[in-house]
């Protein structure tokens, strides 16, 4: 066998699956999120006296009702509502929940199948998260392209120094009859 060399810290074995349960715990947490977000959604849209709700907490907690701003923005969220896109972004969500929390659970096992699916599922969105940041100057997106940065990059580097494991060839016996 040869040696590797220098071994970063982060990559010797104790360390990766640390880190490998933190980014499978992380992206756990926002699968459940969207889940919560997508069911949310869905119901919301369900529910016709929410947005009668919405109008009576308006108008008599923060005493706006008459307000061109809180009218404009009611209207948009009953638009929304009313027209078929809450439901789509509901399901858009739900998907992408369910493929969230596959890589979550496959990594936190230690499945090499989900690091492949984490490296090109979290790099596909790397464009989409820099265009919004690019457009919306925000510390939170920016935080959020900065972790998915690093785990495709630990990931990557995860699966470049562990070699697939050998499955053994299986020996052929000879059995003698009589």
């Amino acid at each position: 066998m040869t040696n590797p060399g220098h071994v970063p810290v982060i990559l010797q074995p104790r360390q990766k699956i640390r880190y490998l349960k933190v980014i499978a715990i992380f992206k756990m947490a926002k699968g459940l999120l969207l889940l919560v977000l997508g069911c949310s959604l869905l119901f919301l849209k369900a529910r016709e006296s929410w947005m009668d709700w919405i109008s009576d907490w308006v108008d008599g907690r923060i005493l706006l009702g008459h307000s061109r701003v809180i009218l404009f923005l009611l209207d948009k969220v009953q638009a929304g509502l009313e027209s078929g896109k809450l439901g789509a972004t509901a399901f858009l969500a739900l998907f992408y929940c369910a493929v969230l929390l596959t890589e979550g659970i496959g990594v936190y096992f230690q499945q090499r199948w989900a690091e492949f699916l984490m490296i090109f599922a979290t790099a596909a969105l790397i464009p989409l998260e820099l265009r919004h940041l690019w457009h919306h100057h925000h510390l939170i997106p920016l935080i959020i392209l900065l972790a998915n940065i690093f785990i495709v990059w630990f990931l990557y580097r995860v699966l470049k120094r562990d070699p697939q494991p050998e499955v053994p060839a299986k020996k052929e016996e000879l059995v003698g009859t009589r």
